[in-house]
C-alpha cells in the first residue's frame, strides 16, 4: 500500500517473486486471491489493526470487516476479554485463526510491519497519544472522538500528521451523513437567509476531579490497569470503571468533560458556519453547573449555543427529536436533525424540496462518500485529507475545550483562534494542556 515504512511481509514476498527466489509447485489458485469475482487481491488490500477496540470500535470493527479491500490482521487491547472477543470476531468473518492480539500497544507498532492502518477506539486519555505513535510509525489513522484531550494535544496532532504526511480521520460521522449534510448545505447556501444561530444538543456530563476507592488490581494479563491509566494521573484500580462505556467519563483525570459530547455535534455546527478551520471568540459562561446555554460567538457574529433541553419534539419547546441534534437558524427558516430521522425538520415543507439534488450535488462537487469509514479507506489510496482531517478535529475540539475551561474558571473568556491563545489571561492559558504521566509525555 505505501512506501514511507520499512519493507514489509508483502513487499518481500513480491520482490521475492520477481527475483525467482520462490520455486514452488504448480498451484491452482483461487480466483479472490487473484482479485477477480468481485474481490480484491491481497497485495491491493488495507492492512489494518486496532488498538482499544470495545463499544463504538466495536460498530467500526463491524463496518471494516465488511470492506472488500480492508484485510484486519491484529488487535491490541489492555483487556484480555476484549482482545479474545476481538479475535473471535475477525477469524469467523473471515474464517481463519489468524487475528494476532497484542497487550502493548508499542509491541503492535513494532513487531506489524505490514499494517498500513490503525483503528483506535480507546478512552478519551490515549486518543492523541495512540495516534500520534501510529502517526510517527508510518500509519494512518481512523480515531474515535472525542480525538483530543486539549487544545495542545490537538496542536500536537496536526503537527504529527503532517510531519509524516499521514492520513488521519476523526470519528465524527455526521459530517458523513445525508441528513447533516443537507441540514449544513442549507445553512451554507443561504437557503435560511442570513445565518444567526446554530445549537447543538450537550449532555450534562460532570468534571469530577475526585476518584473510586481502590478494589485489588486484577493480573496484568487480565486487565493491565497501568496500561490503561496510560498518560492520565495514576489513580486506584476500581472495577466500575471498566463497566458500559465505564464510569470513567464523569472523571476529568480520564475524560474530557462536556467537550466528550461537543465532539458530536459542534463539528456539524462549524460546518453549517463554514468555521471549521477556527474556532470562536467569546464563550459565555451560563451561571449554572453544566455547559447548557452557554453562547459562543464567532468572528462573523453567528452565534454557536450549547443546548441540554432539545430532546422534545419542536413546537413544543424542543429544538430537535433525538441525540446529537443540531439545529440553524437564519433570518428566513431553520433546519433541524439529529439521529434517527428520516429527513430534517425544516420550518418549510419547500426547503426539502431539493434534498436529494442537495446531497447529489455535495458529493458531485466534493466526491465525498456518504460513508464515514469509506472516506477514510479512499483517502488513504488517494492521500486526500479526510472531511474530518486533523485540522477539522483539532478546530472544532478546541471549541470545546475552551468551552469547558470557561466552565472550570466560572466566568467568561476570549479565544484568539489565530494565535491559538486567551489573550491577556494566563489563568485560561495554563488550561490549554494537560499533565501527562511518564513516559507518555511525547
Amino acid at each position: 500500500m505505501k512506501t514511507s515504512r520499512k519493507i514489509n511481509r508483502r513487499q518481500f514476498l513480491a520482490t521475492s517473486a520477481r527475483a525467482g527466489a520462490v520455486i514452488a509447485a504448480p498451484l491452482i489458485v483461487p480466483a479472490s486471491v487473484l482479485g477477480r469475482g468481485g474481490a480484491v487481491a491481497p497485495s491491493e488490500r488495507i492492512v489494518m489493526g486496532g488498538i482499544g477496540i470495545g463499544g463504538r470500535g466495536g460498530y467500526d470493527l463491524g463496518i471494516l470487516l465488511q470492506e472488500r479491500d480492508v484485510q484486519f490482521v491484529a488487535v491490541c487491547d489492555v483487556r484480555k476479554a476484549r482482545r479474545d472477543a476481538v479475535k473471535q470476531q475477525v477469524n469467523q468473518a473471515y474464517g481463519h485463526t489468524d487475528c494476532a492480539t497484542f497487550r502493548d500497544l508499542r509491541e503492535l507498532l513494532a513487531q506489524r510491519t505490514d499494517l498500513d492502518a490503525v483503528l483506535i477506539a480507546t478512552g478519551d486519555r490515549w486518543h492523541t497519544p495512540a495516534s500520534s505513535m501510529a502517526l510517527k510509525a508510518g500509519l494512518d489513522v481512523f480515531c474515535e472522538k472525542p480525538s483530543s484531550m486539549s487544545v495542545a494535544e490537538g496542536q500536537d496532532l496536526v503537527a504529527t500528521a503532517r510531519r509524516y504526511g499521514r492520513i488521519f480521520q476523526s470519528g465524527m460521522q455526521r459530517l458523513s451523513e445525508a441528513n447533516f449534510v443537507f441540514a449544513d448545505q442549507l445553512a451554507r447556501s443561504g437557503r435560511l437567509g442570513q445565518l444567526h444561530t446554530v445549537y447543538a444538543h450537550q449532555l450534562k456530563f460532570q468534571m469530577r476531579t475526585d476518584w473510586l476507592p481502590a478494589e485489588p488490581e486484577p493480573a496484568p494479563e487480565e486487565v493491565d490497569w497501568n496500561m490503561w491509566l496510560g498518560p492520565a494521573a495514576w489513580r486506584p484500580y476500581n472495577s466500575a470503571y471498566l463497566r458500559g462505556c465505564g464510569a470513567w467519563l464523569d472523571y476529568y483525570d480520564f475524560g474530557t468533560g462536556w467537550a466528550a459530547w461537543g465532539s458530536h455535534t459542534t463539528c456539524q455546527c462549524q460546518s453549517a458556519v463554514g468555521a471549521m478551520d477556527t474556532s470562536p471568540l467569546e464563550y459565555e459562561y451560563p451561571g449554572r453547573q453544566d455547559a447548557d446555554r452557554m453562547t459562543c460567538r464567532f468572528a462573523n457574529g453567528v452565534k454557536l449555543v450549547f443546548n441540554a433541553q432539545g430532546w422534545p419534539k419542536p413546537g413544543d419547546g424542543g429544538m430537535w427529536r433525538g441525540s446529537c441534534g443540531v439545529r440553524y437558524e437564519g433570518s428566513e427558516g431553520w433546519v433541524a436533525v439529529a439521529d434517527g430521522y428520516v429527513r430534517p425538520d425544516v420550518s418549510s415543507p419547500a426547503l426539502l424540496q431539493e434534498f436529494d439534488q442537495m446531497v447529489r450535488d455535495y458529493q458531485a462537487q466534493t466526491s465525498r462518500p456518504l460513508h464515514h469509514i469509506r472516506d477514510f479507506l479512499q483517502n488513504v489510496r488517494s492521500r486526500r485529507p479526510c472531511i474530518a482531517n486533523e485540522t477539522v478535529m483539532h478546530r472544532t475540539m478546541s471549541t470545546n475545550h475552551i468551552a469547558n475551561i470557561c466552565m472550570l474558571l466560572k466566568r467568561n473568556v476570549r479565544w484568539d483562534p489565530v494565535k491559538e491563545e486567551f489573550p491577556g489571561d494566563a489563568e485560561a492559558n495554563r488550561l490549554r494542556s494537560r499533565a501527562r504521566r511518564e513516559p507518555w509525555t511525547t
